[in-house]
């Protein structure tokens, strides 16, 4: 976290809480959410300003809920997430590489979801992969240790083959995408606690 922000939080202690104004797409961009995308349920706006991005990105973190949020400055500014707290992509030089610019790490879970998402855990990160690096990954899939066709894959993602899903050696299961933030302890659409 950011010094500024650790004392604008000795500053101001009580501010309130923001909710439904900032997301997270499930390609890795911010968006900020005014009353309109929020009333009419739209993604936002996309957020381009580097120097706003990497200040989200540095002072980003979930608390005791599994709620995502942002703190800018003495306020806590939640994200509504669109897949998972984390976006993760592929890079030929750094190997899986989060929205965030961090390294994902050695994958200890991997789930692949009905619409064919896959969802990655290493430690306490959790990330979908961005859908256009799917095409990058499936060579790496691995169904009895062979390559896997197309065909064969849908069909295990709909349950209708069975067989040894691997990715990279990492036993991948199946599971629907409204389990995932139970399965895995995070807030999709986080909002105030009950007082």
């Amino acid at each position: 976290m950011d010094d500024i922000v650790k004392q604008a939080l000795a500053k101001w202690p009580n501010v309130p809480y923001c909710y439904g104004w900032l997301g997270l797409d499930a390609r890795g961009n911010w968006r900020m959410r005014d009353e309109r995308a929020q009333h009419l349920n739209l993604p936002g706006d996309k957020l381009h300003h580097a120097a706003l991005v990497a200040f989200i990105v540095r002072n980003y973190a979930a608390d005791e809920r599994g709620c995502w949020y942002f703190q800018n400055g003495p306020q806590r500014v939640y994200v509504r997430l669109e897949a998972t707290p984390y976006i993760v992509r592929t890079d030929p030089a750094l190997g899986w590489l989060l929205h965030t610019g961090a390294a994902l790490g050695a994958v200890e879970e991997a789930v692949l979801t009905e619409t064919g998402a896959l969802v990655l855990r290493s430690g306490g990160a959790v990330a979908q992969l961005d859908d256009r690096d799917f095409a990058h990954v499936l060579p790496r899939l691995k169904m009895n240790g062979d390559a896997v066709a197309d065909e064969t894959l849908l069909a295990w993602i709909e349950g209708a083959v069975s067989g040894a899903l691997t990715l990279d050696g990492v036993a991948v299961q199946r599971a629907d995408a409204a389990e995932l933030p139970a399965r895995f302890g995070y807030v999709s659409e986080p909002s105030a606690p009950a007082q």
